[in-house]
């Protein structure tokens, strides 16, 4: 942080475009805005092409010899699979009606972070290659050559789109941005140009079942530690179940809630309210991550990562899943489960066992959202709730870009927190809900190398929270996706700072009343309750 800009620095944005034409102007990898080249340990793990020792800021990028051939090939099977992509390249007129809505454009002020022009550096590469307009006029019809320089304009901004869709909810045709990024990345994938934050990941998920590459008998050790703090909370021990055949349901959280605050604060949350319950649950050692980073590698890494999800539930012989609160996880499930993996016809639908509550809408994935179930226990008064333990807070809720709009999931959030605290101060309109702005770390971007960008894109959501922490005092932010749990924290301490970061459960599990639980006296981050009752 210290070698960061300072806010009012950061804030001195030029929107004026540079005086060279956007195909002329070259890309200036400068440090803070670019990430780092994917190990080549981890592109052997999962069979990426082109593993070797690499960086963006080399002059060789130790490409193969026909990588250009191999990048348009990529293009044509793509269009012909993808028949929406030919759609998006053919469609848009570029209104511009997009470009003030992405986060890293007006957080930067780089024309090429418009989503109409960044799109444009993979349509004009299609126009030359792929249309008779491109081939016969060349510039004059918006077309250009594929060239080392394009490729590296390519790597630099589509891997500074987080994959949000904000612009799509405004483009008069409906096309979506961000599945051309994904495309974008998945032919830079094809000649080995990707980024550790996401193949490293990947390549642990693939072969230990998580992100961080936890071995089974830490991700063990962890929970214990997290049951340790409940008991030291409540005085409740928990029994939680490993690879138990035979139970119920399958729940599935994603993994930086087990190792990282402020995740695992929520995760004790979900684990006290589904103790309470009485659920019927295990949790798997094999599968112990719901996040999938295939989602910003291609659209095969998104599938193979999914499936273990459905391998680990029929093997374990549960009824449903169960997942927590995780962004991408729901995007790819809700999104793209059906036509990949799906359906589950070996699963039930989910029907809580609580309320009796059937999921309809997951017929087909068999698989709901934490906030779903609870959402549910609270509409039919299952569970006993004090709102006042959460009285220090003054709460506003981040509409994570996946859960929202890729998923709907708007009401439940807003319903839970509803109950579960008295302060609740919505941000403006224009910023939440289909509208929401992204974190700027989405999609495999949230690294510490390039925290400049980082910031920059996430200035316009911080700027509503500082909106709702100026006027009505606002002091904790709550959100439903451990990627923003993990990139809030240091754009609100540079941008905001005063205000927290938590998960919705971490609300609920102070909030719950528990049988049989001792006098509370701290929340779940060991600090002073403080309601008027306790003073």
């Amino acid at each position: 942080m210290s070698k960061l800009p300072k806010p009012n620095e950061m804030l001195r944005i030029n929107y004026m475009p540079p005086k060279t034409g956007w195909q002329e102007t070259p890309v200036d990898f400068r440090p803070g805005t670019f990430l780092y080249s994917g190990r080549p340990e981890s592109l052997e793990t999962v069979g990426l092409p082109n593993p070797r020792q690499w960086s963006p800021e080399d002059e060789d990028w130790k490409l193969p010899e026909n990588w250009k051939e191999i990048i348009l090939e990529g293009l044509r099977e793509r269009l012909d699979k993808f028949r929406s992509l030919r759609i998006f390249m053919d469609t848009c007129v570029r209104c511009g009606a997009c470009a003030d809505k992405c986060h890293f454009y007006l957080g930067s002020g780089d024309p090429k972070n418009m989503p109409v022009l960044r799109a444009e550096l993979l349509r004009s590469v299609y126009r030359k290659d792929f249309t008779t307009a491109g081939k016969i006029f060349g510039k004059f019809a918006g077309a250009r050559e594929l060239t080392v320089d394009v490729l590296k304009e390519w790597f630099y901004y589509f891997f500074q789109c987080t994959e949000c869709r904000r612009c799509s909810v405004f483009c008069p045709y409906g096309l979506d941005t961000a599945e051309i990024t994904m495309i974008a990345r998945e032919l830079l994938n094809l000649v080995g140009l990707n980024i550790d934050w996401v193949v490293t990941p990947v390549a642990n998920c693939y072969m230990k079942g998580n992100h961080l590459g936890i071995q089974p008998h830490g991700l063990v050790d962890s929970f214990e530690m997290l049951c340790d703090d409940i008991y030291d909370i409540t005085g409740i021990q928990l029994d939680i179940s490993f690879n138990r055949k035979g139970a119920e349901v399958l729940y599935v959280p994603p993994s930086g809630d087990v190792f990282a605050d402020p995740g695992t604060h929520g995760l004790m949350g979900q684990l006290m309210l589904l103790h309470e319950t009485g659920l019927d649950y295990t949790l798997s050692t094999y599968n112990s991550e719901g996040g999938n980073f295939g989602l910003f590698t291609s659209h095969e890494m998104m599938k193979r990562l999914n499936a273990k999800i459905y391998a680990e539930a029929k093997r374990l012989g549960v009824k449903w899943i169960l997942g927590g609160e995780c962004g991408h996880m729901w995007r790819v499930i809700h999104q793209y489960m059906d036509t990949m993996n799906g359906p589950a016809d070996f699963l039930e639908v989910p029907k809580s066992p609580i309320t009796g509550t059937v999921f309809e809408h997951a017929k087909s994935t068999k698989m709901i959202h934490i906030t779903e179930f609870t959402a549910d226990l609270i509409k039919h008064n299952k569970i006993k709730l004090d709102p006042s333990r959460n009285d220090n807070y003054i709460v506003t809720f981040h509409d994570s870009c996946n859960p929202s709009r890729a998923m709907g999931l708007l009401e439940e959030p807003r319903y839970i927190l509803k109950n579960v605290c008295n302060n609740f101060y919505e941000m403006p309109e224009d910023t939440i809900r289909e509208k929401t702005f992204c974190c700027g770390s989405g999609a495999g971007l949230g690294a510490d190398e390039n925290m400049e960008m980082r910031l920059r894109g996430g200035f316009p959501r911080a700027n509503a929270v500082k909106y709702v922490h100026e006027k009505h005092g606002v002091n904790m932010l709550a959100c439903i996706c451990a990627i923003d749990r993990a990139s809030l924290p240091p754009l609100m301490h540079y941008w905001v700072p005063g205000v927290s970061v938590c998960g919705v459960h971490e609300l609920v599990g102070n909030a719950l009343v528990m049988k049989g639980e001792k006098k509370r006296e701290s929340t779940l981050r060991f600090e002073p309750i403080g309601t008027e009752e306790d003073e």
